[in-house]
């Protein structure tokens, strides 16, 4: 019997060293659908916090805009109430407008640069500029691939054929001036009434990438992609500022370790997924086309109309030059 006991004190010991007594479990806010790159890149976060942190910090994902649409998060983030999130770039421009350069139309060209840009100085600029403009802290990056546009109406491959279509977009200035330099108003409309609005005629079109077309099941209201490369889809990974700065400073570097691994490994699932995600759509029936002309047209309407308009608000032109540049291409003259 004494000997039995110190053999069950022993074990319990042994298991009170493999698990923490007290586990740290975070809100972690994901915009999109189940089986998308965000809800990839969330696993991939809270698996590599368990690990650095030794299983005393872990997260819980809330997808599909269950803690609310993605410019929500950002603001519950920003004031504390929520700890992180998972949304799409261009969510948070209105809060930092200087993170808006990597939403100009034709600025990233491959997932080569999105992972350049974001990962390089030029993010970790990014990422200063956001904890000073919106109060939350980018954490890690997530990438979507392009921005494709679906349409329940007709093939698209020239901006003629674009006209008449009402295509919804986010609440965003530089899409929405985006498809007016094509010649056609946007409707502007928060994420989570997109699929309803697709699915009752109110817009004909959206545009996300294949990814996110999949995991939000837009086949089942959409006939029509056109392969755009307008905008490269980056999703941020954002932490409350406020429970950053709560924690110490050994925390602090094991959920930024966390961050980074998720990175590599969303650059990863993109590579590996994107293909077969795009196979999948057109096997439930969706058609590809590709834009007319390599998408001469819709490149120079966009870069021409749009670039010069928001140079002021993402912090001066030298603010372009200094992505471009840092890509190998020409700064803007």
């Amino acid at each position: 019997m004494k000997t039995t006991r110190i053999l069950l004190a022993g074990t319990t010991i042994c298991l009170m060293a493999a698990f923490p007594a007290f586990s740290k479990e975070y809100r972690i806010a994901v915009g999109d659908g189940a089986g998308g790159t965000q809800e990839a890149l969330g696993k991939a976060f809270v698996e590599a916090l368990e690990q650095e942190s030794g299983g005393e910090m872990t997260g819980k994902l809330f997808v599909n805009g269950q803690l609310g649409d993605e410019q929500d998060t950002v603001t519950a983030a920003a004031t504390g109430t929520l700890d992180f999130s998972i949304l799409a770039i261009n969510n948070i421009t209105p809060f930092s407008p200087s993170v808006g350069t990597l939403t100009l139309p034709y600025v990233i060209l491959s997932q080569e640069d999105a992972e350049k840009v974001t990962q390089g100085e030029v993010g970790q600029q990014m990422v200063e500029q956001t904890i000073e403009d919106a109060g939350v802290r980018i954490i890690g990056w997530g990438y979507s691939g392009f921005r494709v546009l679906t349409n329940s109406k007709k093939p698209i491959s020239t901006v003629a054929d674009l006209q008449g279509l009402v295509v919804r977009v986010p609440k965003n200035e530089i899409m929405i001036e985006t498809y007016k330099s094509w010649g056609i108003n946007p409707t502007p409309m928060a994420w989570g009434e997109t699929f309803a609005a697709l699915q009752q005629k109110v817009v004909d079109g959206q545009d996300n990438p294949y990814m996110t077309v999949n995991a939000m099941k837009f086949y089942e209201v959409q006939k029509y992609i056109t392969n755009l490369r307008y905008i490269f889809s980056i999703e941020p990974l954002i932490i409350s500022e406020a429970l950053f700065e709560s924690l110490d400073e050994e925390q602090q570097q094991q959920v930024l370790a966390a961050g980074q691994a998720a990175t590599q490994a969303s650059a990863a699932f993109l590579r590996e997924q994107e293909s077969k995600i795009r196979d999948e759509l057109v096997a439930r029936g969706m058609e590809i086309t590709e834009p007319a002309d390599d998408e001469k047209e819709f490149i120079d309407l966009a870069t021409s109309t749009v670039w010069p308009k928001f140079y002021d608000q993402i912090g001066g032109v030298e603010v372009l030059n200094n992505v471009l540049t840092s890509l190998g291409r020409d700064p803007v003259q």
